[in-house]
This record gives structure tokens, C-alpha cells and sequence, in this order.
């Protein structure tokens, strides 16, 4: 692979962001002046500017490029595009914005068509730089937009750039010398299921290997969104059970203990798979202290947020590829965010970290520092319940396992 890890000439970590694709994130309704937030304090931080024990960049700072009517074609509807992406259409026609679902939580905005573009072209940026090896590991954190459908917005997402990164690194060639075609893990952080995501590549009837496995962790309830029978725990024995789209719901207070316990799970189908390619949607709204207020997890210590992050990017094989997603208290998610770009270079922050002093510093307060400890929450992943998601998730990587010797070795 072409990159530097002590002495070749590529950096090991690209970090994508331009003023112009933070100032259109930025008008984003349901995170508004978020993305200037997360990027303004990795910057206060000098996280991009981390070098290596031999003085080399860790990071390389990648510009977007716009995503081409083609780009988005590749999942997109057609007449979806024309719709959304046409400043001139008219948002006064009510059939029309309900098709498209440019209503409730997904509103028409100022730039919308901008943003479309931008997102979904930062993430297919950061898609280039591993499927080209140009790093081992690509940060976009304007994209992860895990609701979006084929042909409507949905739940504060217009673009499905998490669909488009799938199926371009589908069409990727391994890195390895074997034969086989890429294999792609999407594994999902985010409070909310990765619906869209999921449904995509949901296939029941297949009883061929899949290049493509999905993994959500989220919080599923009656009436909780989104609201999708793929969201339960998965049922081997249901007609609808794909071995390959995997949902792993938690209780409300799910903490950083409750991770622990599950992530042995996510390193077996992990190991089970052996992707090639790891794509990781960050959704922070279920880091404690978001007003979703339904998770208590923390970004540092055992089990945590950037204990799995750091889990993905020093253990496991294959290249990587960091989103972001949800995160409703924006100094938290760019705190979580900048502390897991750290991460990202193998040089992670110390949570007391005090928050430097730029435009956003009063924002930071009342502590100032980098840390997002857990609440007060109380726990309602039981003993009792993380047992059988354990005793489901071992028939599953059974099934998993022979779908995939199918195939032949690895």
C-alpha cells in the first residue's frame, strides 16, 4: 500500500474540508453553523497539524469536489435530482415537496442544491483517497447522512452520501493479491438506525455472499424514528433475516459498559467478514448530553466512543473511511469529532484538554475542556437483555460464517 507510516511519501490520514462545503453544511436546518463548529476547533486543536515520531504530516487536507449529476445517479432518482437540485423549483407546490420529502424535518433551504453537491462530493472525495491508497484512513465529518432515500429526503438528510460511498468502493479492487471482489462493512454509530443505508442493501432472497454488510447499533423503540421492522434485533428464523444486514438495537441509557459488553459482537462478524474497506458513520447524539437524551455514552474510557474508534483504526485490517452523522449539542460534536480525528493519527488528545480560545471558545462552557463525560442516566441495557442479543448474534455469525465459506477462502 502507498502511503507513509514511517518513511514512504503519502500521509496516513486524509482530512476532507473546504470554507465552502462548511459554510453549506453550516445552513443545514437541523444542525445549523455545526460543521464551522467542528472544523473551526480541529483547527484551534492543531490536530492537522499532528506529525509523526520522523517529523512527517499525519495529515493531508483534501479540498471536495462537487458530486456530478452522474455520482448521484449512481443511487439517486432522477427526478429527485431535478427537483432538489433546480434553486428554481417551486417549493410552494405541496404535492410536490411531499413526494420529495422537503417537508417536517427536511425543509427546503437556501443552498440546499450547494449542500447536495458538497456533502455528497466530500465524501466521494474521501472515498478516492482509499480506494486509490492514498491514506489508510479518510475523515469526512459533513457526511454520514444515513437517512436519505433513493428518492426523498428523510430525517435531516437530502443526500444518501453513505449509499454512494458503499457502492463506489463495491467497484473498488481489493488490496489484497486474491481474486475476490471488495468487501465492504458499514457499521453504524449513530442513536437512530441507518434506514436508508440498511434497506439499500437489503436482500433476504440471496443466498449468495454479499460484498456488503451493514451493521447499525442504534436505539429502537415503539414510535422512536425511524420506524423500520429492520431496526429490531434481527430473528434468524423470519423469512426478512439477512445475515449480511445487521441491526443491533439498545435500551434507553445505554453507556460506555453496555458498549463494552457488545463490542466482542462487532469484532467477530468483523472477523468473520474481513473487509476490505470499514466505513464508520460517528453519529454523536448518543454521546451524553445531547437533547435526543437517550443514550449516556462518553467519549473517552472503556468501552466509550473513542475507545471503538480507536478499536477500528489500530486493530482492524483494511482501509477506513470516518463519517459523522447526528449530534444535536454542537460544541459536543465537535468535540467528539476533533477528539477522533486525533484518534485517527494515533496520537489521541487528553480528554482534560483545555479548549483553546478562538471565536467558539464561550460555547465550550461550563468546563472548557474536551472531555463529553457520561450523565446521571440510568441503565436499561439489563444483564438479562445484552445475554440474548449475545445468544442471537452467535446463531448469526454461524449462518454468516457459512454464507461466506461458500465462496472458498478468503
Amino acid at each position: 500500500m502507498q502511503h507513509h507510516s514511517s518513511s514512504g511519501r503519502f500521509p496516513l490520514v486524509a482530512y476532507v474540508v473546504s470554507e465552502e462545503l462548511a459554510k453549506a453544511s453550516s445552513l443545514l436546518p437541523s444542525n445549523k453553523h455545526r460543521s464551522l463548529l467542528v472544523h473551526s476547533l480541529v483547527s484551534a486543536l492543531g490536530v492537522l497539524s499532528l506529525v509523526t515520531l520522523d517529523h512527517q504530516k499525519c495529515f493531508k487536507v483534501l479540498r471536495p469536489r462537487r458530486a456530478t449529476q452522474k455520482d448521484l445517479l449512481s443511487y439517486h432518482t432522477r427526478d429527485y435530482l431535478e427537483y432538489a437540485l433546480n434553486p428554481s423549483s417551486d417549493y410552494g407546490d405541496q404535492a410536490q415537496i411531499s413526494k420529495y420529502g422537503l417537508e417536517d424535518d427536511c425543509p427546503p433551504f437556501r443552498g440546499m442544491h450547494e449542500y447536495i453537491q458538497l456533502v455528497a462530493g466530500a465524501t466521494l472525495t474521501a472515498v478516492d483517497a482509499i480506494k486509490e491508497s492514498l491514506c489508510d484512513v479518510a475523515i469526512c465529518w459533513d457526511g454520514g447522512r444515513h437517512h436519505a432515500q433513493k428518492s426523498h429526503a428523510s430525517g435531516f438528510c437530502y443526500v444518501a452520501d453513505c449509499v454512494l460511498a458503499i457502492l463506489a468502493l463495491r467497484r473498488a479492487v481489493p488490496s489484497s493479491v486474491s481474486p475476490r471482489k471488495s468487501r465492504v462493512m458499514y457499521l453504524d454509530l449513530d442513536l437512530h438506525f441507518s434506514d436508508a443505508v440498511s434497506q439499500a442493501f437489503h436482500n433476504p432472497s440471496s443466498t449468495a455472499m454479499s460484498q456488503v454488510l451493514t451493521l447499525s447499533i442504534h436505539h429502537a423503540a415503539p414510535g422512536f424514528f425511524p420506524v423500520s421492522p429492520l431496526s429490531a434485533l434481527p430473528n434468524p428464523d423470519d423469512a426478512s433475516f439477512d445475515p449480511f444486514t445487521l441491526s443491533l438495537p439498545l435500551r434507553e441509557g445505554a453507556s460506555s459498559q453496555t458498549f463494552a459488553r457488545i463490542w466482542p459482537i462487532v469484532e467477530g462478524i468483523k472477523d468473520i467478514f474481513l473487509p476490505d474497506f470499514i466505513i464508520v458513520q460517528c453519529g454523536v447524539d448518543g454521546l451524553a448530553g445531547d437533547p435526543t437524551a437517550t443514550w449516556n455514552w462518553s467519549l473517552g474510557g472503556p468501552g466509550s466512543l473513542g475507545w471503538c474508534i480507536e478499536r477500528v483504526i489500530q486493530g482492524w485490517s483494511g482501509r477506513k473511511l470516518l463519517l459523522g452523522g447526528g449530534g444535536y449539542n454542537s460544541p459536543n460534536a465537535a468535540r467528539a469529532w476533533a477528539f477522533l480525528t486525533s484518534i485517527a493519527a494515533g496520537k489521541p488528545l487528553p480528554l482534560e484538554t483545555q479548549i483553546p480560545d478562538h471565536r467558539a471558545f464561550p460555547l465550550y462552557q461550563p468546563s472548557f475542556t474536551l472531555d463529553v463525560p457520561a450523565g446521571n442516566m440510568q441503565e436499561q441495557n439489563s444483564k438479562e437483555y445484552l445475554q440474548h442479543v449475545e445468544d442471537i448474534y452467535e446463531r448469526i455469525q454461524t449462518i454468516l460464517q457459512q454464507r461466506l465459506s461458500g465462496e472458498g477462502p478468503p
